[in-house]
């Protein structure tokens, strides 16, 4: 969805209506879902704000768009989703890179959100 989001001229709403007619998913998953895409949607400019700082040498507008995409899905659970602990969002986002990045995708994913997990005091082990 933020893939389609960053693509279309459509407001997050629309694009989340759009994404749930088109693919089935399972019903426990799609509030989450729901809440990250209107959270990133609404907290955009906050999100690309801590990526650009914590990814030296890197314009944001040149990352590809799945890492980028993915890097602001994880930014916006490292700082908004308290209870999701730290580790757990940086192994989901890095397994999402690896399966839908490039090649190196997964470590540039990894060494951002670290960043920006030791920045925000995210880093908490896993339970």
């Amino acid at each position: 969805m933020l893939f389609q989001l960053e693509a279309s001229a459509s407001d997050a709403s629309t694009v989340i209506h759009l994404f749930w007619r088109s693919f089935e998913s399972a019903p426990e998953g799609k509030d989450y879902a729901d809440e990250i895409v209107l959270g990133v949607a609404e907290k955009l400019e906050t999100i690309d704000a801590e990526i650009t700082r914590a990814s030296e040498h890197w314009r944001i507008e040149r990352m590809s768009r799945v890492d980028r995409n993915i890097l602001r899905l994880g930014t916006y659970e490292l700082l908004n989703q308290r209870a999701v602990p730290g580790p757990v969002i940086l192994d989901e986002a890095v397994e999402l890179a690896k399966s839908f990045g490039s090649e190196g995708s997964s470590v540039f994913v990894n060494g951002v959100l670290n960043k920006i997990a030791g920045t925000h005091n995210r880093r908490e082990a896993k339970d």
